[in-house]
């Protein structure tokens, strides 16, 4: 297997020679004069050229998940477009759709998420960064509609919100633990009324959330307006549109609707739009650019964050569900590391040889394989490989896949692009064109949101039970009396594993879920259950990547990877 140790991600991105974006965007028939060209090499797909496609039939979906996340990481963004070279590579007319980084993990933990190896979108410095201006609109939009609501409670409340029952929180796209909970208004009358507030991280913002949901313009409009802001002093919802919020903020999010095309290093087409986390949001690309990219090609490759427990889980019951998406296929995305880690092994032990430890592993990924099937979408598994990995380890992955009844495909896209997923890549390709779509959501619309809360619980997590105190199963069935039943949830818990301790690797039993909190996610349409210790505002790790991040005496970006 070619190796490229020797270069790091953003080394390998500076080297390559990008096309112009009219060249990739001619690849799946975009005409230049649909493109608002963001310098040379990235443009946004105007809407309406992507309203114009309406009556094309859909291609083919393929949704990239991956076992329960470790430190020594999974690389489903890699593998997603790592796939969708491969199968350019093997005469497919395929394109990728995948999330925007956020800042917060780019210099918090991450210091980058655009793939990794050859097997990377670029620009990678432009997309890990502020890249076409689009979480700055989420976030800005966000806090306006918290300024619209204090000004409102300044002057003549003609909602009687009670300052008491402001449920709406402001965001930024950075780690700061301390915003976590904040009092505003201080300083006197000419301030306003001071009330405790707090800051949650843009990717877990509701406006994060419609943006990504909404079909269209009019239908974020639509869902900005829902938005509930808070309560009056006897119970009663005041909304987004209530304060006159949902105009002002479609204004700010017009141009941000309109999905980004960039490359991959082998100049295949790539959708970047959208970017809530899956742990503390629904962890998904936005519905405008897959329904787009669906019209524009005849396979898109996806991504959802985190495990399948997670995004897929998600992807699958809220992304699917509200958009009438039915994916034909899943590729779960495993490392003979992290499959180590699940065995047993510690992080500064992993370069050994270790067999035993990865047939241990195989229970975390089989129990992925098991809910997978629950949906009723085809399954195959991507081993990642790294240079590290020992041949008795891979065929390990393979014999134990087959064992479970599912194929498993060494891919080296990491180090070889394409080239190393052409197998995976045809198989894919065969599997989704040569059998029935038997897609289903986990659970139905009509019943109960506790019921649904402890499907997901029990299905997926494998859980004995949820619990909570009394006042959140008040406020949960306050919801269902109010009408709000129907939604789907959305549960926030920590990615590292599939109980809500992030220390219980591999396959936890006899634990329970315990709900901290709820939130009526409105505009999104869906109810928002944290559970465990999980924040919506993270902090920076002892050692944040920020740390490393800089710009040299020749203008050039250094500490991204």
């Amino acid at each position: 297997m070619a190796s490229n140790s020797y270069l790091s991600d953003i080394e390998i991105a500076r080297a390559a020679t990008t096309k112009p974006i009219e060249d990739i965007a001619e690849k799946i028939d975009i005409p230049a004069s649909a493109l608002i060209r963001y310098g040379n090499d990235k443009a946004k797909v105007s809407l309406d050229y992507i309203d114009s496609l309406k009556d094309k039939p859909d291609g083919k979906l393929i949704l990239v998940t991956a076992i329960t996340p470790t430190p020594a990481g999974e690389g489903k963004t890699t593998t997603t477009v790592g796939l969708g070279d491969g199968l350019n590579k093997i005469g497919k007319k395929a394109m990728i759709c995948i999330r925007e980084p956020s800042l917060g993990p780019c210099f918090g933990m991450k210091g980058g998420a655009a793939g990794g190896g050859h097997a990377q979108v670029i620009p990678m410095e432009d997309i890990n960064l502020h890249f076409t201006g689009d979480f700055h609109a989420i976030s800005t939009a966000n806090n306006l509609l918290a300024s619209l609501i204090d000004n409102h409670v300044y002057w003549d409340n003609t909602t009687g919100l009670d300052t008491r029952r402001i449920t709406w929180r402001r965001v930024m796209d950075m780690n700061d633990r301390s915003l976590r909970q904040i009092t505003t208004s201080q300083g006197g009358v000419p301030n306003g009324y001071p009330r405790e507030g707090g800051f949650d991280i843009t990717p877990a913002s509701e406006v994060m959330a419609c943006f990504c949901l909404a079909t269209d313009i009019k239908d974020l409009r639509r869902r900005l307006g829902k938005i509930l802001v808070g309560f009056t002093k006897d119970r009663k919802e005041v909304y987004a549109r209530d304060v006159l919020a949902d105009g002002p903020m479609v204004t700010l999010l017009k141009d941000a609707m309109m999905p980004n095309i960039v490359q991959t290093l082998e100049h295949n087409p790539a959708f970047i739009h959208g970017g809530p986390f899956a742990n503390i949001a629904h962890g998904c690309n936005t519905v405008v650019a897959t329904k787009a990219a669906l019209k524009m090609a005849d396979y898109v490759v996806t991504e959802a964050g985190f495990g399948a427990d997670l995004g897929a889980e998600k992807f699958f019951n809220i992304k699917c569900r509200k958009a009438g998406l039915k994916p034909d296929a899943a590729v779960l995305v495993a490392t003979i590391r992290a499959l180590k880690m699940h065995g047993g092994v510690k992080k500064q032990d992993l370069g050994a040889e270790n067999v035993a430890a990865v047939k241990k592993g195989l229970k975390n990924l089989k129990r992925h394989v098991e809910n997978l099937a629950k949906f009723g979408v085809k399954e195959v598994v991507a081993i990642n490989r790294f240079p590290t990995d020992t041949d008795a380890e891979v065929n390990c992955v393979v014999e134990g896949c087959n064992k479970m009844g599912i194929k498993a495909f060494e891919a080296t896209h990491w180090a070889n692009g394409g080239d190393g997923t052409t197998e995976l890549a045809q198989y894919v390709a065969d599997m989704v064109d040569n059998n029935e779509n038997t897609f289903h959501t986990l659970y139905n619309d009509n019943i109960s949101l506790w019921t649904k809360i402890q499907t997901v619980a029990q299905e997926i997590y494998r859980a004995d039970e949820v619990v909570a105190d009394q006042k959140v199963r008040n406020q949960i069935k306050q919801f269902q009396d109010q009408g709000f039943g129907h939604y789907p949830v959305c549960m926030a818990k920590t990615q590292y594993s599939f109980s809500t301790d992030p220390n219980l690797k591999g396959i936890p039993k006899n634990h329970v879920v315990p709900i901290r909190e709820v939130r009526l996610s409105n505009g999104a349409e869906f109810l928002l259950v944290v559970c465990g210790d999980i924040m919506t505002m993270p902090g920076l790790p002892r050692t944040p990547a920020a740390n490393n991040i800089e710009v040299d005496e020749d203008g050039v970006i250094q500490g991204l990877f």
